[in-house]
């Protein structure tokens, strides 16, 4: 077994290695004056179970250009079998026509991930669940679930938690993280999105009052969503109010709207990699999915279950 990595997030895949006791392929992923990527590793990958390691976040279309160069390479050098991990599978909310004249964009980079020449896909918290059905190649969704209710048992397991979804698309995650807090009761916010990166928080479903609110989300961009909801639940009799989200992806003005929030703490994983911004942000923390990301490589290379990590 190989692992290869990308630019995109280097903290990561260095941590994915220390778990794995195996060290990174010798390579280089760099770009020429004119900004083309270029790719040459440097060991030899021949019959090799390789492990490419990439997230498609900002910049997406740099990153992703990396991974598909990554593939091309080892499918030219005749790896056995070449897995994309992506823990952050960017374009992956443009999965529908939301109008008519519109890309299916996860659809697309799916279609080029497999033609470059990926044999099978590792990804964390994909936007929709049926985005695995995009690939022609077998595809395995993580949940970072698991992760987040660790942490949230260690620090707040005395309060009286309440998980609350942040929309009504939201609810299966929001009762997944429920369930493993000892089926803590669960609320939902339901919101009128009026255009793309804006939302209006309309009312809570549920009772939140004097509950301590755990916001869920697989994905935080602008913000706008989850500080709205922070403050209707704060309006709603909510005594605290924390966020965890999959994919910080934080863009623009995000990191100060949620500074000056009603959110106590904005909770992320290592997923994507943290810009300044976010590494000096007082009130957002990181959580590694390193061991997750690890245990699942290990058990792929190994045809063991991958299911059972969340059992």
């Amino acid at each position: 077994m190989k692992l290869l990595t990308g630019n995109s997030n280097l903290p990561l895949a260095k941590a994915i290695s220390d778990y794995l006791e195996i060290p990174l392929t010798d390579a280089s992923v760099r770009r020429f004056a004119d900004e083309e990527v270029f790719v040459e590793i440097h060991e030899n990958v021949r019959g090799e179970d390789v492990f490419v390691l990439q997230s498609t976040a900002f910049p997406a279309n740099d990153n992703l250009m990396e991974l598909l160069i990554c593939i091309d390479a080892l499918k030219r050098a005749s790896a056995r079998r070449i897995t994309a991990v992506l823990p952050y599978f960017g374009y992956a909310r443009q999965d529908r026509k939301p109008g008519p004249r519109t890309p299916i964009s996860a659809k697309l980079v799916a279609n080029l991930i497999t033609v470059a020449g990926a044999n099978r896909v590792l990804s964390v918290d994909l936007h929709a669940g049926q985005i695995q059905g995009f690939f022609d190649i077998p595809t395995d969704n993580l949940y970072a679930a698991p992760v987040m209710a660790a942490d949230i048992e260690a620090r707040f397991g005395g309060r009286n938690i309440m998980v609350v979804s942040p929309d009504v698309g939201g609810v299966v995650r929001a009762r997944a993280l429920a369930k493993r807090l000892n089926n803590a009761p669960l609320a939902i916010v339901d919101k009128r999105r009026e255009r793309a990166g804006e939302s209006e928080v309309m009312n809570i479903i549920g009772d939140v009052t004097g509950r301590f609110c755990v916001l869920i989300d697989d994905i935080v961009d602008s913000a706008g969503t989850l500080c709205n909801a922070a403050a209707a639940l704060k309006a709603a009799g909510a005594e605290e109010v924390v966020a965890y989200c999959t994919h910080g992806v934080l863009s623009g003005g995000a990191v100060a709207r949620v500074a000056g929030s009603q959110l106590s703490e904005l909770v992320i994983t290592d997923s994507i990699g943290a810009n300044p911004a976010v590494a000096e942000a007082a009130n957002i923390r990181q959580l590694t999915i390193a061991p997750l990301l690890g245990e699942a490589i290990k058990r792929i290379a190994d045809e063991t279950s991958v299911s059972s990590l969340f059992d």
